[in-house]
C-alpha cells in the first residue's frame, strides 16, 4: 500500500506562487506516474498535471504555462511549482500515484485558497 503525504498549501493573493509536494512511500512494485489533481466545491475533480517516471509531462490547457511539475525518482516525491495563481485555481489539491501494477493511490489533500 503506498502513502501519499501532501504539503504546501495555503492562502496566497492572486499573482502569487505555492509550491506543493507529494511524498510517496510504502510501494512495493515502484512508481510510475504521479500527479496533481483538483477539486473544488460543487465541482469534479480534474486532472492537474501528470509526470511519468521518464519526466514525460501532462498538463491541463487552464494551468498550462502556470504550473509546472517535478519529481525525484530518488526521494519518491512530486513537486507542483504554481506560479500566476487566480482566484478560480482555488480547491483541494490531491496528489496520486499509480504504480506498475496499474493500481492508484491518493493523498488526502491540500488546500490551495487565492484571494482577488
Amino acid at each position: 500500500q503506498v502513502q501519499l503525504v501532501e504539503s504546501g498549501g495555503g492562502l496566497v493573493q492572486a499573482g502569487g506562487s505555492l509550491r506543493l509536494s507529494c511524498e510517496a512511500s510504502g510501494s512495493a512494485f515502484g512508481i510510475n506516474v504521479m500527479g496533481w489533481y483538483r477539486q473544488a466545491p460543487g465541482k469534479q475533480r480534474e486532472l492537474v498535471a501528470t509526470i511519468a517516471r521518464s519526466g514525460t509531462t501532462n498538463y491541463a490547457v487552464s494551468v498550462k504555462g502556470r504550473f509546472t511539475i517535478s519529481r525525484d525518482n530518488a526521494k519518491n516525491t512530486a513537486y507542483l511549482q504554481m506560479n500566476s495563481l487566480k482566484p478560480e485555481d482555488t480547491a483541494a489539491y490531491y496528489c496520486n500515484a499509480n504504480d506498475y501494477i496499474n493500481r492508484d493511490f491518493w493523498g488526502q489533500g491540500t488546500q490551495v485558497t487565492v484571494s482577488s
